[in-house]
Parts: structure tokens; sequence; C-alpha cells
């Protein structure tokens, strides 16, 4: 049998990879993140055990990882469903929507990244966070900024402060008054993106278009 080349080599690691992060999201969704352990997520992965700590040094760097990649997924989704649109005021508001949406449907696994990130290890460059950020920026450039190294940090930073205000335990606020005060922020009509049932709230939403 011939050996394996370069190119499918690298193609099975990152198969591996992959199944590995989808693994984490799953099993940390399921059961928190202190029940979850790196045998737990190599066996739902169908991994060698070994192979998680080949790609990982450790647990919360793997979490950070996968969510990562679940934001980068999420994010691309909502920027190229149909109808598509390259119209920069659209693609932001489908981005905040979409990070907004993740606070909403995955509320377990969001709290204890953002935890994550507010501990030592603090934020976790990785190739998952690399496609985020390039995502974040491109939209950021579309939608017109004549100075992406400072804006994209600033809206990075908003929807990270909206995903806590969410998640926070005892005092979330509501999903609907944080898009709207985004909106405001970025002068984007309410009906841009997906928009929740029930209208703006406290009235109707100003139009800027």
């Amino acid at each position: 049998m011939s050996p394996r080349s370069a190119s499918v080599n690298e193609e099975l690691r990152r198969r591996s990879r992959e199944r590995l992060l989808q693994a984490t999201v799953e099993l940390v969704a399921e059961r928190g993140y202190e029940a979850t352990t790196l045998g737990d997520i190599a066996d739902r992965a169908g991994a060698a055990r070994g192979l998680v700590s080949y790609y990982f040094p450790g647990k919360r760097h793997l979490l950070q990882s996968a969510v990562h990649r679940l934001m980068h997924l999420t994010l691309e989704a909502a920027l190229e469903r149909e109808p598509r649109s390259d119209d920069g005021r659209e693609r932001l508001a489908r981005a905040i929507d979409a990070v907004l949406g993740l606070a909403r449907d995955e509320p377990l696994l969001m709290r204890t990244h953002m935890a994550g990130i507010l501990q030592a290890e603090g934020f976790v460059q990785c190739p998952e966070q690399r496609r985020l950020a390039e995502l974040l920026r491109d939209t950021v450039t579309r939608y017109g900024s004549a100075d992406v190294d400072t804006d994209y940090p600033l809206l990075r930073a908003l929807l990270m402060g909206a995903v806590v205000a969410v998640l926070l335990p005892g005092a979330p606020m509501p999903m609907a008054r944080l898009r709207a005060e985004l909106f405001q922020r970025y002068g984007l009509d309410w009906e841009l993106g997906v928009p929740p049932e029930g209208g703006p709230p406290g009235g109707t939403f100003p139009s800027v278009g």
C-alpha cells in the first residue's frame, strides 16, 4: 500500500480536529464544563484520547476554540443565507442577530465561554478565532468603516458585552432591548437582519434608512 500523501494526512488531521471541536460543543452544552472530561470528548469524537492533548494544550483552550468555531460557522451561515446581500448595513444586522441568537440558543455554552475568557487563561488565539475575526472585520469593512482596526475591536467588545448582559444570572437584559441599542448605535433599521417577533421594544424604533 502506498503511503498517504501530505495533503491527505493534512485533511485527516483537519477532520480529527473538527470532530473534537464539535464533540466539545455538544458535551459542554449537554453536561456543563466541569462534568465534561477530555476522555468524554475523545470518545464522542471517536478519536484516540492522545489526540486531544496533541491538538490542544488543555480543556479551556479546547472549549474556546470549539465555541469560536461554532460562532464562526453560525455567523458565516447568517451572512451568506438567501437572499444573499452585499449591503453592509444588512450584513452588520445579521452579524448582531447571529451572535445574540447564540446567547439565546446556547446559554450554558456561551456563559461558560465568557467565564473562561475572564479567567486567567484570557482570550485564546486560535485558527477558529482568526476565522471569526476575519468575518467580523469584513462585516465592519462592508458597513463602511474608515478605521477597521479601531471599529472591529469596538464591535467585538459591544457584542461580548451584549452576550454577557443576556446571560447575566439573576438580572438578564431582554435580548430585544439589547438588539435595539446595538441597532441604534450603528444606525440600523429594526427590520434588517432577523427582527424578533413583537416589534421593537418601547414602541416604534426610529427609521434611519
